[in-house]
């Protein structure tokens, strides 16, 4: 069974820091893109970070220099490092599962190209 289980989210002030894990079990994460999607307040999930197998990564526009997607393989954990973090980064940050064979280039972070969940974790960045 595919488990994934979020932690480490909290309040931090505008240009702070979080690190994001997400705890996976169930599946050979070597065949699996492993990303973080957020849904922040009135507005659609977005993609922000992927990471596949092979350590190849992708990251959104919005976050590309700040955050960095990673994978510790011994402890079945991937992570995410926020940085300068933003007012607007202030949202619910998932993590999701998928076979990195069903995932066409260019979609890595596309909510539907993944069929497992977390539940998430809340991030807010207060000035």
């Amino acid at each position: 069974e595919v488990q994934l289980a979020e932690s480490g989210g909290g309040a931090v002030q505008n240009g702070g820091s979080l690190k994001l894990t997400c705890a996976f079990s169930g599946f050979d994460y070597r065949v699996y893109a492993i990303g973080w999607f957020r849904r922040a307040p009135g507005k659609k999930r977005e993609g922000v970070a992927a990471i596949g197998g092979d350590g190849q990564t992708w990251y959104s526009d919005s976050v590309k220099g700040r955050f960095t997607i990673s994978t510790d393989s011994a402890r079945n954990v991937v992570s995410l490092h926020l940085r300068a973090l933003r007012i607007e980064d202030t949202a619910i940050y998932y993590c999701a599962t998928g076979p990195i064979d069903e995932i066409m280039r260019g979609q890595e972070l596309w909510e539907r190209s993944y069929d497992y969940w977390g539940q998430g974790t809340q991030v807010t960045v207060f000035s």
